[in-house]
């Protein structure tokens, strides 16, 4: 285990919606936690989008008839967002070609082991906040993040 990924041997970490009809279980390891800044991340999820990711494989649906998915039209990535569709609750966003699929860390059942490991898209940061002086490392984009689950 390495790069604060916590490794899931025996266990699974679990996660869902506000109103439990979607729920996931993720059987590997997950990267820490981004923050986004970017103007897509924050019109979803009304603030700054909070995320973690697991390998694709790693991520299995257990309900999932209230999931939907949207495409993110600004997306360099041409990644596509999924929510549920009952409650609203904003779940991940899937980028194409991609090996993990990120997935909104306040989804996660507790306790997650996981630590925020710096911020991306600093420069699309909202105009009615500061980035708080924290010490972790700024991105302008994804380019330089700690995007792997392998630390």
């Amino acid at each position: 285990m390495s790069g604060g990924d916590r490794e899931l041997a025996g266990s699974r970490a679990t996660g869902g919606c506000l109103c439990g009809a979607v729920r996931y279980e993720v059987h590997g390891q997950l990267r820490d936690v981004l923050l986004c800044h970017c103007r897509e991340c924050r019109r979803w999820s009304g603030h700054v989008f909070a995320a973690t990711a697991a390998r694709r494989e790693a991520l299995v649906l257990v309900r999932s008839a209230s999931l939907r998915w949207v495409s993110s039209p600004a997306s360099a990535s041409r990644a596509r967002r999924g929510f549920c569709a009952a409650c609203g609750s904003s779940l991940f966003w899937d980028a194409p070609g991609k090996d993990t699929i990120s997935i909104a860390a306040g989804t996660l059942d507790e306790p997650t082991g996981l630590r925020v490991a710096g911020h991306v898209h600093v420069a699309d940061a909202g105009d009615y906040y500061e980035l708080a002086d924290d010490g972790l490392p700024r991105h302008e984009g994804l380019s330089g993040a700690p995007l792997s689950v392998d630390g």
